[in-house]
């Protein structure tokens, strides 16, 4: 994203972000519970299985009939569709690591800083159909700032503990 366009973005899409992030804790954390009191694998279809059953109330509760667009409609490319293994694998992976000596802060602070390692990644060879766009000097500062920050909390934020 330049500059530009992050000057040009609407607050609501900020706060959409900020706010996905704490839905994305409290997740990580009931996952693990469910796999502290049963296994990762069993946190991991509970999950899925409870967003099945939300997805289709909710597209029940939206459904409106609409007229057929003419023509053809684009379809996905098929590796969209890895999406849901992704997914499973990230909810195993998190259910097991936030029950471990890493707890919740550790185990987000790994995970955003693998999430932002790779998505530099992907922008750099334009993997998934993304633009290629060569990492600047920011963007390398930046992933180091959230690895030292990943650091700080996993070796010294442990509560006086």
């Amino acid at each position: 994203m330049t500059i530009e366009a992050g000057r040009n973005s609407h607050p609501i899409h900020f706060i959409g972000a900020f706010a996905t992030g704490g839905l994305l804790t409290f997740m990580v954390h009931l996952n693990g519970e469910l796999a502290r009191y049963g296994n990762p694998l069993f946190s991991s279809w509970t999950a899925h299985g409870t967003g099945m059953i939300a997805a289709v109330i909710l597209l029940l509760a939206m459904y409106r009939r609409r007229t057929p667009m003419a023509g053809k409609t684009a379809r996905a490319p098929l590796w969209a569709y890895l999406g849901g293994v992704s997914g499973a694998a990230t909810v195993i992976l998190t259910s097991t690591a936030v029950n471990s000596p890493l707890g919740l802060s550790g185990t987000l602070a790994l995970g955003l800083a693998g999430q932002v390692a790779f998505s530099l990644a992907a922008d750099r060879w334009g993997l998934f159909g993304l633009p290629k766009r060569r990492p600047d000097l920011r963007d390398i500062a930046a992933l180091g700032l959230v690895v030292t920050g990943g650091a700080l909390i996993i070796l010294f934020g442990r509560g006086g503990a």
